[in-house]
């Protein structure tokens, strides 16, 4: 987890304000903020936002580099219409991206902070390993070495990157529009192209991240194109930096924890 960044946890009851720093998870604040079993998703933004609207008592910026939301509880019995609308609203108050724990993610952070530290607190767990799942995308024709080396760092924290499955190219595509790795057929026709995109897309169902490597900010043609794609599945979408030459922008996280 990337020092200094604020964490904020809803569940159904209280919200826990923490800071990661030097290597530790400490406790800022934690208040009473009970949404019952209300699955109102008007009432529950509106108490976010207000909510969200104090943590400038914590730091001096508040946007989606330096604070992380996560929210489990109630929160997690919305449908997923009424959940995706929830995120939207959020975004647009308050410029965070509110990640709603599922409940098979949540038994994973209980676990791992309970063998790491013997804590029964979801957090302590998040802060060890925040992804079982990851995809990684890109331009991998000007970016390959910069790929290469987040899925390094993800798959050095215990993350499984579901594609690209290796960087490693077909050396009779370096050079071309359309990059294939070692483990992927060859094309049989300019069309095939789709398949081989389609596939990578479609790990996206299965990933708790998807993140886009975008050095010095610009995001490529391909990418945007994939973004509309993380967008219809509701994903978790985290840049690498501050994206520039993106014409709508969405809810979305900036800064890959080192």
């Amino acid at each position: 987890m990337t020092e200094g960044r604020v964490l904020v946890h809803f569940d159904s009851e209280r919200v826990g304000v923490y800071r990661f720093q030097s290597g530790e998870l400490k406790l800022l604040k934690r208040e009473r903020l009970a949404f019952g079993d209300s699955l109102a998703g008007e009432v529950l933004a509106d108490s976010v936002g207000e909510f969200c609207a104090g943590l400038k008592e914590f730091s001096e910026v508040v946007d989606n580099k330096g604070t992380r939301l996560y929210a489990t509880g109630v929160f997690q019995r919305l449908p997923q219409p009424e959940a995706a609308a929830l995120v939207n609203s959020v975004y647009v108050d308050t410029g965070l991206y509110f990640n709603i724990v599922g409940p098979e993610l949540e038994r994973f952070y209980l676990e791992t902070g309970m063998s790491a530290c013997g804590s029964n607190g979801m957090m302590e767990g998040l802060v060890r390993r925040e992804f079982r799942k990851a995809v990684v995308c890109g331009s991998f024709q000007q970016s390959l070495g910069y790929i290469e080396d987040t899925i390094a760092r993800l798959r050095e924290s215990g993350t499984v990157v579901l594609s690209p499955r290796s960087a490693r190219i077909k050396p009779e595509t370096a050079g071309t529009e359309f990059i294939l790795f070692d483990y992927q057929d060859s094309l049989k026709n300019e069309r095939d192209t789709w398949r081989h995109k389609y596939v990578h897309m479609d790990a996206f169902r299965q990933a708790e991240a998807v993140v886009v490597c975008n050095p010095g900010g610009l995001v490529g043609n391909g990418t945007i194109f994939e973004l509309g794609f993380m967008s219809a599945l509701s994903k978790r979408v985290i840049f690498t930096e501050e994206p520039q030459g993106v014409s709508v922008l969405f809810p979305c996280e900036v800064g890959l924890d080192s």
